[in-house]
């Protein structure tokens, strides 16, 4: 059996498979996109598919260090609508 790749979560800093998870990417032109395939190039950041987690990543800037540049609300609001959405 093949083995799942574990990712973790930027929201509550628990590993989980990396298919249950939403990943962020920022591409080399430095923009920021949610990537529904996993499949985009740059560097990726992921959070579980929970509000919760949502609110804690934007508290603690997470995701804003991970990527070093400022997020935009609308990246957020996007995340909220494709968290509710599924």
């Amino acid at each position: 059996m093949k083995k799942m790749p574990q990712r973790t979560c930027m929201g509550c800093n628990i590993k989980k498979d990396k298919k249950e998870l939403i990943r962020i990417v920022k591409n080399k032109d430095g923009e920021i996109n949610i990537d529904k395939t996993g499949k985009l190039p740059g560097r990726g950041a992921y959070l579980c598919n929970n509000i919760e987690c949502l609110k804690n990543a934007i508290k603690t800037k997470r995701l804003e260090k991970v990527f070093e540049q400022q997020i935009d609300n609308d990246i957020y609001e996007k995340l909220r609508g494709v968290m509710i959405d599924e």
